[in-house]
């Protein structure tokens, strides 16, 4: 083979490797993103379904020693 037949070889193949690339990575993205959105659909879905059953909130759960505690840690970790 000649110089110029290797150099436009190697200008071929670089041209393709950065293509097939870029392809792959666009429809990585895409792909991505549509699984976010159903992802959040069916969270929504789920979310939306015990909100109607649970008439509890945090809280009521929570007992006052309980949040003296949960409000002690947080003064600590803030360092006040």
């Amino acid at each position: 083979m000649e110089q110029p037949d290797l150099i436009a070889e190697a200008i071929n193949l670089t041209l393709f490797g950065m293509g097939f690339v870029f392809l792959f990575l666009t429809l990585l993205v895409f792909v991505t993103k549509l699984m976010s959105i159903i992802i959040q659909k069916t969270n929504k879905q789920t979310d939306d379904d015990t909100h109607h059953n649970d008439n509890l909130s945090l809280k009521d759960e929570l007992d006052e020693e309980t949040k003296f505690v949960i409000e002690q840690a947080i003064k600590l970790h803030r360092g006040a």
